[in-house]
């Protein structure tokens, strides 16, 4: 396995390897290790009996039991699954920023969180799925625990540059089909949109059971404008050019991000998807400790 990818550096493999993240959402079935599965039939471990309906199979009928009773039973058994974990991450204009910095942009922190997430859940032996994407699914590799799988994700994520405007509650729309089972999605983007829409696309997924991670991902300076002198602001996404004081409308627009990012986290907590407000400066291995709450 080479080592040597952009997003998944030797020191951070060698952290994975020890971090109780790991073993703590083995315990819990989050996203690694086995779970059981509802599923019901060729199994690996005995479940309990049911009454023979019209239809079941008699391969399933335990015999013995209709010897004591004079009554068909099914012997049911639980099935021992791999979860899958799918990353949807937001590759749109804006993840660009910060441009001409020495920070990470935010497609560079996602990347880099994406590939450790990748790296941790293959090596369980569980299965993860990749979904690139901006106003439209730029590229999905299907859920893989193979290390020819983790190869083409690090690829992927090699070679993704920011593209066009972002739209988010569409993509979750049109990529809901693609994903068979339901498992745990992790949501990775700068949630510029809508609350109310992104919501409302993430319905279906809730309601088939997926458990939902909201990772809002900004650059510090989209959280504070700072002090500085007269400035050109250009929307990544749209071109539209706006040249003002940052003092003039700093406290504005601090209140707005920040109650743009409360919205987020309220319509969350109702719904119980988990919501984490990500700053690049941040660790990206700070991200793993959403899990465990």
């Amino acid at each position: 396995m080479n080592t040597a990818w952009k997003y998944l550096k030797p020191e951070d493999i060698r952290r994975l390897k020890n971090y109780e993240f790991g073993a703590k959402a083995m315990v819990e079935g989050y996203l690694s290790g086995r779970h059981r599965s509802k599923q019901r039939g060729a199994s690996i471990e005995f479940h309990e009996f049911r009454q023979y309906v019209p239809g079941d199979d008699l391969a399933q009928v335990d015999w013995r039991v209709f010897a004591r009773n004079d009554k068909l039973f099914l012997r049911t058994f639980e099935q021992e699954t791999n979860l899958e974990c799918h990353i949807f991450l937001d590759a749109s204009a804006s993840m660009a920023f910060p441009e001409q910095e020495q920070r990470l942009t935010k497609l560079e922190y996602a990347s880099f969180f994406a590939a450790c997430l990748s790296w941790l859940v293959t090596s369980k032996n569980d299965r993860v799925s990749l979904t690139l994407f901006d106003q439209g699914i730029r590229k999905h590799l299907p859920p893989g625990s193979t290390r020819r799988h983790l190869h083409d994700l690090m690829t992927t994520l090699e070679h993704t540059t920011a593209g066009a405007p972002t739209d988010l509650p569409e993509v979750l729309h049109r990529a809901h089909p693609l994903l068979k089972r339901r498992g745990t999605l992790v949501i990775l983007s700068d949630l510029f949109t809508d609350p109310a829409r992104l919501f409302t696309a993430l319905n279906p997924y809730l309601h088939r059971g997926f458990r939902v991670h909201l990772f809002h991902i900004l650059d510090p300076a989209e959280l504070d404008l700072g002090n500085r002198g007269l400035s050109r602001f250009v929307d990544m996404e749209s071109d539209a050019r706006l040249t003002v004081h940052p003092q003039a409308l700093r406290d504005a627009w601090k209140k707005e991000i920040l109650d743009h990012s409360r919205t987020l986290r309220a319509l969350a907590a109702g719904r119980h998807v988990d919501y984490a407000l990500a700053p690049t400066t941040e660790s990206y291995f700070s991200l793993f400790d959403r899990f465990r709450h």
